[in-house]
Order: structure tokens, then C-alpha cells, then sequence
């Protein structure tokens, strides 16, 4: 009796080490947040399952079609993105699908990947530093005086090397527009996200147009998600495109695919005597 009840007591152990309120699983059962998966097959799209699966609860329709305009907008650029180069050049040397894919979005960091997340950061501390009713403007220039004390350099979502005018902010700041209008948001990161780029044209003197990290970051800011789960939701995004680029130079069939063409090798500086 003693080594039974000590079994059933491993069991709850092991139970509870492992507590999640996000599936439900036994024998021929399967439940999201309580919801059985077969209620959720063919009545809920995909966004909508991103959203349920993040926190529990379901979007109304404008919500979830703006989430899925974000995650659309942001699948791809190109090879010149290091994570879609990293996924080709992977690619090439004969590991997986599964591989190249975890090596491009090892990548997504900081610097390349980072930027949607420090934005929503940026835009919550305005909307909190404005509070209801508050001065917009006003708090979007001493939220950017504090960036600038701390040494900060680059305003997150705004202005990119390769873009003048990114193509894809404008569509996604209309979109958010109509969703505003609609009642499906409140309108009021985007309207931050505006002030912000106002305010770094007035200080430097001329118009540096908010990137996709800075019209995505304010979508995810009106959706309500926390700033770490928004680089979460480019990676899902940008793993559309590493994996359609990853197949793709699978199907060529080159061997050891590097970053430069063999006829173009690097610059190589000898170490100076007193290095």
C-alpha cells in the first residue's frame, strides 16, 4: 500500500512540475485553454490560434485580422537579411529543413529581429509617461530625452539602410487606421508611433519614415501583447520566409554556399607589429 501511494505521489509530483493552463491531453483528448481541438479546427484561423494560444482568450475580428496584416508584412527581405542568408548558406551544407531554419532564427536578435520589441517598449513608456488625456508630443520628446541620456543612438523602428521610405508602414499605419475606426483598437500607439517620427524630424532636421519594425511594433502595441512576446511573433512571421528560402536553395542542389561568390575573397590586414 505504502509503494502505491508513494507511485501516485511521483505521479502528482510530476504533474504538477509540469503545470500549464495551456493544453489539456489524455487518451484521445486534446484541449487548448479548454477548448477542444477538433471546435477549433476549421472555425478558427490562424492569427486567431496565435492570439488563443498566447493568452486564453479569443480576438474579434478586427483584432485578429490585424494581427494576421502584421505577421504578414514582415515574412521576407531577401537574402541581404542575415537570417534569410544564414537559412541559404546553411542549407547548403546538408543539414535539414529543421536546421537551416533554427540557424536563421538563432540570428534574430538585438540588432536583426529586435527592433518590433524595443519599439512596443518604447511606445508603452510614452503611453504610460502621457497617461489618459495626457500631451502626446510632449511625451514622446522626454521619453526620447531619456533614450538619449542613456547613450541610446538608434530610436527602435525608425529609418532603414536599405529603404528611403519603407513600403510596407504606410499600408500597415491605414490598416490600423480602419481597425481604429471600426472600434477593433484604440488608435492611440499608432498615433505615438506618428509623434515619434514628428519629433525625430524636428531634431534632425529632416524625416527619417518609420520602418515595418515600428508600424508592426505599434500594431502589437494596440493588440495589447507584452514587448518580449512581439519579437516572438516576428519570428513566427520571418519563419515563413527562412523556410520558403531554405527550400528553395535546397532544390539547386550547391554544396557549401558561402557568404561571398569563389571569385570574391576577403581583404586580408596582417597584425601590425605592436598588436
Amino acid at each position: 500500500m505504502q509503494d502505491h501511494e508513494g507511485e501516485n505521489g511521483w505521479k502528482e509530483q510530476a504533474e504538477a512540475w509540469w503545470e500549464t493552463s495551456i493544453i489539456e491531453m489524455s487518451p484521445g483528448v486534446i484541449r487548448y485553454h479548454g477548448t477542444p481541438v477538433e471546435e477549433l479546427i476549421g472555425n478558427v484561423s490562424f492569427p486567431e490560434m496565435i492570439w488563443f494560444m498566447l493568452r486564453g482568450t479569443r480576438p474579434n475580428a478586427g483584432q485578429a485580422a490585424l494581427l494576421g496584416h502584421a505577421l504578414v508584412a514582415a515574412v521576407d527581405h531577401g537574402p541581404q537579411a542575415p537570417s534569410i542568408a544564414i537559412a541559404r548558406m546553411a542549407a547548403t551544407c546538408g543539414v535539414g529543413i529543421n536546421s537551416a531554419m533554427a540557424s536563421a532564427i538563432n540570428a534574430l536578435g538585438d540588432v536583426h529581429g529586435g527592433a518590433g520589441e524595443q519599439a512596443v517598449a518604447f511606445y508603452s513608456a510614452v503611453d504610460e509617461r502621457a497617461g489618459e488625456g495626457g500631451d502626446v508630443a510632449q511625451a514622446v520628446a522626454d521619453e526620447l530625452d531619456v533614450m538619449a541620456a542613456r547613450g541610446v543612438k538608434y530610436v527602435p523602428g525608425f529609418g532603414h539602410r536599405f529603404h528611403p521610405t519603407d513600403p510596407r508602414s504606410p499600408r500597415l499605419l491605414a490598416l490600423i487606421d480602419e481597425a481604429a475606426a471600426q472600434g477593433a483598437v484604440s488608435g492611440r500607439f499608432a498615433a505615438i508611433a506618428r509623434a515619434t517620427e514628428d519629433e525625430i524630424a524636428h531634431r534632425k532636421g529632416r524625416r527619417i519614415p518609420m520602418n515595418i519594425d515600428g508600424a508592426t511594433g505599434a500594431i502589437y502595441a494596440e493588440l495589447g501583447f507584452a514587448p518580449p512576446l512581439c519579437r516572438g511573433l516576428f519570428v513566427l512571421s520571418r519563419s515563413v520566409g527562412v523556410l520558403a528560402h531554405a527550400w528553395e536553395q535546397m532544390q539547386r542542389g550547391e554544396r557549401n554556399k558561402g557568404p561571398l561568390p569563389r571569385d570574391a575573397t576577403w581583404k586580408y590586414t596582417p597584425l601590425r607589429p605592436d598588436e
